[in-house]
């Protein structure tokens, strides 16, 4: 009786386990269709084409927010872009380790209004790759983008934010320098 009880408390933990594990992708794959918490695709997007719209501006404001504790600093170089529709743009953001050790971070996107993430293309992106920052390193990372010319009429302003986390250890870098 108490071998039946054990092997059924072993499979609920295990399939809480996987149905745990599983949330994460299907997550992603809800929010890239829906566009729900205006995250963008995780590929770079192919250059602008057609022609550019001229008569339109969209203003893009440009967030960061570092992971609690980052030693460091993260932020845009300019808060605000004006671009027209089809335009390819170009910013950096600026990112310094003042820790005492090593950091490997990875950036993730999200675009706000969420319907908004289907029509801002990045072509060149840090959020692309992880960041390796050494002791004291300061960098310099690139995003090239552009709003597609589909963007609905009513849309003036886009927000883009980026969330910076710490993987170090993820990675198996262990905090150690190199």
């Amino acid at each position: 009786m108490h071998t039946r009880l054990t092997l059924k408390l072993v499979l609920a933990t295990l399939l809480m386990f996987g149905f745990g594990y599983a949330l994460v992708p299907l997550y992603d794959v809800l929010c890239r269709i829906t566009g729900i918490n205006g995250k963008t695709a995780s590929v770079a997007a192919t250059a602008a084409t057609g022609e550019i719209d001229s008569s339109r501006t969209v203003t893009l404001e440009l967030v960061a927010y570092p992971f609690p504790g980052f030693e460091g600093r993260f932020a845009p170089v300019v808060q605000r872009i004006k671009v027209h529709p089809g335009e390819l743009s170009r910013t950096h953001f600026n990112v310094e380790n003042s820790a005492d050790s090593a950091r490997v971070l990875q950036a993730v996107p999200s675009v706000t209004p969420g319907l908004g993430a289907r029509y801002l293309h990045k072509t060149e992106c840090f959020c692309f790759q992880q960041q390796h920052l050494a002791i004291g390193e300061k960098a310099q990372l690139p995003l090239y983008f552009y709003v597609d010319q589909a963007l609905p009429a009513e849309l003036h302003t886009l927000t883009l934010s980026y969330t910076l986390y710490d993987v170090t250890r993820a990675v198996g870098q262990g905090g150690q320098n190199g």
